[in-house]
């Protein structure tokens, strides 16, 4: 019965992610569809995903249809440009002895925008929708606060440690640890620095700053194995990013209890915070796990519960199945504690905007670590969605995520390239100051070569995408993990 419970499940949250993927699609297609039909134009097709049709149903003269490549959409205008080389013919139609009068520059350019415009609309309605509903922010994105310092890092060579507060990052400020608009992480890896320049405040110390020199060039992990382990390793994975080694303090939140481990025989719960151990204050996980339990002797612990606290007693004991030391059985939730934020609706847009020119800008920089391999396609945007659904707060995450998706679209689709909308854009203005059309064979051309570009730049980063859910190679002899018996098992 789990079983199937568990596949109803992923079925359930598939469909929802190819439902909010293609509701993004159906909205950005609308906008050049309806601005197709306000300017006059000719329109023979109105397709979801490319490929050949799996269905496709006739109303109006235009052709509705559900294409076989779950990758983008379209609208076939054959008075904009030349676009048979990724939408197909329309059956039963020869464009070339249709005579369909030409149309304007101003035409085009409305036509090519209203797309975009449309996907800015879409996004400005999630974020007032997430304004309402509010946004979850763990403490992996909230804080700003060095939880954990790796050993021989950059960040430890440069005298950072737990406990510090980083203010700036190569003389920008910061807001947050993880995430895309002055967050330290993206900070730091988005610098075309070799030293990065790091402001921070000590408890006790005050202010200060340390300079740390970022590594060279990231490490590349080894790969053991044969030739199609090793090739499949080397095409799949993303290049590395260098790091400084340091990671934010998140505070010791229970995720989840081992099965039959004294922590479930304590009661505790799913969102527990620890407050204390025998009276010595924790703030972060290490601090559980480097505590010195023993085996049978009971220690006294503190937690919130909501608004309440609680003391309790717990006695560790050694996991009876591959246990080594003595344990309480906690699994940690990564998040910390979670809040909900209401932001402003013109914040989310303006930060999803700068969001994705500062990621455009680190990408096309010669000295960045951000590199075309770390972009996602569809295959890897429908994974996240997925990811998403599967947190506590997922449907808030994922109208969040929407938000900067959307902005994304837009962004992403005024690009000045070919088969883009700000292709047609450029084109049509050209066009429009030498008052004369680009002939048909040369858009033809453009367009094909553009397509075929843009379809092995999808192929590059599935691949990446693919890289990231499946393992290089076989996953070998899987790892032990400590399990407790119930104590009555025990006792037999």
């Amino acid at each position: 019965m789990d079983f199937i419970l568990s596949v109803l499940r992923f079925l359930w949250v598939i469909f929802l992610v190819l439902m909010i993927f293609n509701v993004m699609i159906v909205v950005h297609e609308w906008g050049h569809f309806l601005a197709g039909r306000w300017r006059g134009l000719y329109i023979d097709r109105f397709q979801i995903w490319f490929g050949k049709p799996l269905w496709k149903k006739t109303y109006n003269g235009v052709q509705y249809g559900l294409g076989s490549i779950p990758a983008g959409g379209f609208v076939s205008l054959p008075q904009m440009a030349p676009m048979e080389s990724i939408e197909g013919q329309v059956e039963g139609e020869d464009k070339e002895k249709k005579d369909l009068p030409p149309i304007t520059p101003l035409d085009k350019i409305i036509v090519a925008f209203a797309g975009p415009l449309f996907s800015f609309l879409l996004a400005v309605v999630f974020a007032c929708i997430v304004f309402v509903v509010k946004k979850p922010v763990s403490e992996a994105v909230g804080t700003t606060i060095v939880g954990e310092v790796a050993a021989d890092s950059p960040a430890e060579k440069a005298g950072i440690k737990p406990g510090d507060k980083i203010t700036f990052v190569d003389g920008q400020a910061v807001d947050k640890f993880t995430g895309m608009d002055k967050s330290i992480m993206w900070t730091i890896i988005s610098s075309d620095n070799q030293n990065i320049e790091v402001d921070l405040e000590r408890p006790g110390k005050g202010k200060m700053t340390v300079t740390v020199e970022r590594p060279a060039k990231a490490e590349v992990e080894e790969v053991e194995g044969g030739w199609l382990k090793k090739s499949w390793a080397y095409i799949s994975r993303r290049p590395p990013l260098r790091t400084i080694g340091v990671y934010p303090q998140i505070s010791p939140v229970v995720g989840r209890m081992l099965e039959n481990s004294p922590a479930e025989a304590a009661g505790l719960k799913s969102g527990d915070v620890l407050l204390s151990i025998n009276g010595k204050n924790v703030v972060r996980p290490q601090d559980v796990m480097s505590f010195p339990f023993e085996a049978g002797k009971t220690v006294a612990m503190s937690i919130k519960r909501g608004d309440k606290t609680i003391d309790t007693e717990i006695t560790p004991r050694v996991p009876e199945v591959d246990g080594s030391d003595p344990k309480i059985g906690i699994g940690w939730d990564p998040d910390g504690i979670r809040k909900l934020v209401r932001e402003n609706p013109i914040t989310q847009v303006v930060n999803s905007f700068n969001s994705i020119v500062r990621t455009l800008k680190a990408v096309f920089s010669p000295k960045s670590d951000v590199k075309a391999g770390h972009l996602s396609g569809p295959v890897g945007i429908m994974g996240l969605y997925y990811d998403l659904f599967q947190h506590p707060e997922g449907w808030r995450l994922v109208l969040w995520f929407s938000v900067l998706l959307n902005v994304n679209l837009a962004i992403l689709n005024m690009l000045p390239f070919p088969v883009l909308d700000g292709g047609h854009i450029v084109m049509a203005t050209v066009e429009w100051v030498s008052r004369r059309p680009i002939p048909f064979k040369v858009l033809e051309v453009v367009q094909t070569a553009f397509v075929l570009f843009l379809l092995g730049f999808m192929a590059f980063v599935t691949l990446k995408d693919v890289g990231d859910r499946v393992p290089n190679g076989d996953p070998g002899e899987p790892q032990a993990s400590p399990k407790f018996l119930p104590l009555e098992k025990e006792a037999s």
